[in-house]
């Protein structure tokens, strides 16, 4: 019992940084764009995060949104934003790393992201422009199940195509260079 707690007790995540990595706002038809008299843009949002690991514990998240403005083929903005945060994470196994990296870290980091967004739009000469609250713990599981798929797909199809190398591996490199 006193391991168990042991165990636990060494699980830690903290933010020591957090930063705006990139970003860029692109409004390439001004100042025409603000005399139209109809102006019901199409929004297209591009969101994704990736994980780098780095020295003593410390993982950079960086939550990229990409966000187009348009009507028809004509640009209204495009904003594009990295949000990073540098974490200190320990004593997680693989599977609650992948969970903090993929939806807990990306999760703090979205406000951050939203306001900076806001921001550039507006300083932009456009309409607030608010995000809307997203849920990464649905995205996470959403991607956990589309990789699942695939994989069993990848697995039927090989299974069933008459090839690898009679070994039970696929066919794959399974020696040492």
């Amino acid at each position: 019992m006193a391991e168990q707690d042991q165990g636990t007790a060494t699980k830690q995540i903290s933010i020591q940084k957090i930063y705006v990595k990139d970003s860029s706002f692109e409004s390439p038809h001004t100042p025409e764009v603000f005399t139209k008299q109809e102006w019901n843009p199409k929004t297209n949002l591009n969101l994704r995060s990736s994980h780098k690991s780095g020295s003593d514990d410390n993982h950079e998240v960086v939550l990229t949104i990409t966000i187009e403005a348009k009507d028809g083929d004509e640009t209204f903005f495009l904003v594009e934003l990295q949000q990073a945060g540098l974490f200190h994470i320990v004593g997680y196994n693989e599977e609650e790393f992948k969970a903090i990296v993929g939806s807990y870290c990306p999760n703090i980091l979205f406000p951050y992201a939203r306001e900076s967004v806001a921001n550039m739009v507006s300083k932009g000469g456009f309409p607030e422009f608010l995000l809307q609250p997203i849920n990464f713990d649905a995205l996470y599981a959403q991607g956990l199940a589309q990789a699942q798929a695939k994989a069993q797909e990848q697995t039927a199809a090989g299974s069933g195509n008459g090839g690898g190398d009679g070994s039970g591996n696929g066919g794959g490199n399974g020696g040492s260079a």
